[in-house]
Parts: C-alpha cells; sequence; structure tokens
C-alpha cells in the first residue's frame, strides 16, 4: 500500500462539481493499493498517517501530528501510485490491485482511521475527482507499506 500525505491548510474533493469532502488544516492523503496488500499493510499505513510529525510545534520545528493539532485528514483513492513507467512511456499498472480488493482495502483505512477522534472526509471511490488544496509548506511524504521508500 502506498500513500502520498501532504500537510494542508484546507482541502476540498468534488464529484461533478459537487463537493463530496472537505478539511480545513490538516492532511491530504492518497491512498493506492497493490494486489498483495493485506491487514498488515493498513495497520501500517494508518498508524504512520495519523502519528507522522509533520505539523510545526512552538519551536517551528516539525514536532506534531494530526493528533497533536486536533486536525482533519481527507482520503483520496488513487491507483495510479502504482503506475510503473520504467520501460516506455505509457504507466503499467500491473501492481495495482483490481477495483473490487483495492476498495475493499480503502474502505478499511478509512474504517481505521475513523476510529480515530479526527475529522475524516473522503472521496468517492472510482469516480473522477477535482481535488482542490493548499500544500502547507510545501510538504509532501511518500509512504510504502512494503517499505520500498
Amino acid at each position: 500500500m502506498r500513500a502520498v500525505v501532504q500537510r494542508v491548510t484546507e482541502c476540498r474533493v468534488a464529484v461533478n462539481k459537487d463537493t463530496v469532502g472537505f478539511i480545513d488544516k490538516g492532511l491530504l492523503v492518497y491512498i493506492g493499493v497493490e494486489i498483495s496488500d493485506n491487514d498488515r499493510d493498513v495497520q501500517y499505513i494508518t498508524d504512520k498517517i495519523v502519528n507522522l510529525r509533520i505539523f510545526t510545534d512552538k519551536n517551528n520545528k516539525m514536532n506534531l501530528s494530526v493528533k497533536d493539532i486536533d486536525a482533519g485528514i481527507l482520503v483520496i483513492s488513487q491507483f495510479t501510485l502504482f503506475g510503473d513507467v520504467r520501460r516506455g512511456r505509457r504507466p503499467s499498472y500491473t501492481k495495482a490491485a483490481d477495483p473490487v480488493y483495492a476498495e475493499k482495502y480503502y474502505m478499511k483505512v478509512l474504517e481505521k482511521l475513523n476510529k480515530t477522534d479526527l475529522k475524516i472526509e473522503a472521496g468517492r471511490f472510482r469516480e473522477i475527482m477535482e481535488v482542490t488544496y493548499t500544500n502547507m509548506g510545501p510538504v509532501t511524504i511518500l509512504l510504502d507499506s512494503k517499505k520500498l521508500f
């Protein structure tokens, strides 16, 4: 499982021009599910997301998590995180999970995040979405549950 985590001052996701998710200060998280992902991957990614210390403390040091500042998380499914462009110019998605499997594990991530006291918002699985946000910093962190990076 992969995630791209961005620290944002605000974030909105729309489907057909209708807003389906919005947060103020917090995290925008894109989630990609791999064909071999399981519950351990869900646990790893969700733990990293809620405990990642990328918000600044009173000394302007990145030392606080989204939990520490009581902020929100907006989660978007994105199979293209498993796009492989090492050969040719068109991405190959052979490592991305099929939609049924991917949705199952994407929903498990949302379920686990919803068990926190944080505001959790989400896009819609397999929909064309428009995501607008202001990246604060900018700060963007890449996560991989297989620890490839």
